[in-house]
């Protein structure tokens, strides 16, 4: 117990003391891991809207590769994404090997696959009859696909927070293509493991709570997001302006 309330106690004193290696290490993993969750959700939506609501040929094995992918090791990814960008790699030319571009790749690849299997889910459960209906009071393919994805939002939003959620908790795949290089490539997570193995476990367990704090502060903001978007649906619906 003690141990915990000291690591409180760090966690408050890293925050409010300007410590310039605790606020590199947190900007960097803000912006590894909020890049990836756009990339990813950019990605994911239209390709699970894409697997609900249009047959093509091949779509039920695409459908099966992203319920797959969704549960993909981290490391597998982190040591395949290696393989490529290193040096005798096909995209060494790119010079991507522990840099946070790198880092970027592979949390995008983790986390589409949770973006666009959660939106499938969550579109697949908006009534049918909503899409008809839409049609046949003269709406076209996109907009009737719009109108289904405005009542699916809650779902979708789940989906975003997931794949946020898979991404800023990652420490595998970061650690193979990033290097956990001090002032260029470490994050929140490496760090945590670093302070973990060097015996400094009050550190570790601060930055944990630290993160932990900012997960909780996005998804509410998210939440928050989704709760306005509902009720100003829901305003406009009552007052009869046109939804």
């Amino acid at each position: 117990m003690n141990t915990i309330l000291e690591a409180f106690k760090d966690a408050f004193f890293l925050i409010v003391r300007f410590n310039p290696e605790f606020y590199r290490v947190l900007g960097l993993s803000l912006v590894v891991s909020g890049s990836a969750a756009a990339i990813g959700t950019l990605l994911g939506v239209p390709l699970g809207v894409l697997l609900s609501k249009t047959n093509f040929r091949g779509r039920g094995f695409v459908l099966s590769l992203v319920h797959a992918f969704m549960g993909l090791p981290p490391v597998v990814v982190g040591l395949f994404t290696f393989l490529i960008i290193a040096r005798s790699g096909p995209l060494g030319s790119l010079e991507l090997l522990y840099t946070p571009g790198a880092m970027i790749i592979v949390q995008v690849i983790l986390a589409t696959p949770i973006v666009a299997g959660f939106t499938h889910a969550s579109m697949e459960g908006v009534d049918p009859r909503l899409f008809l209906q839409a049609r046949s009071l003269g709406a076209s393919r996109f907009q009737a696909i719009i109108l289904g994805m405005r009542e699916a939002r809650e779902g979708i939003v789940a989906a975003i927070i997931a794949g946020f959620g898979r991404v800023l908790a990652e420490v595998g795949a970061v650690t193979i293509v990033g290097g956990n290089i001090r002032g260029k490539t470490r994050v929140m997570t490496t760090d945590i493991v670093l302070q973990s193995r060097k015996g400094d476990y009050g550190l570790a367990l601060a930055e944990g709570i630290i993160l932990i704090l900012l997960a909780v502060l996005v998804n509410i903001f998210l939440t928050r997001l989704q709760s306005e978007g509902v009720r100003r649906e829901s305003e406009k619906r009552v007052t009869g302006w046109p939804a």
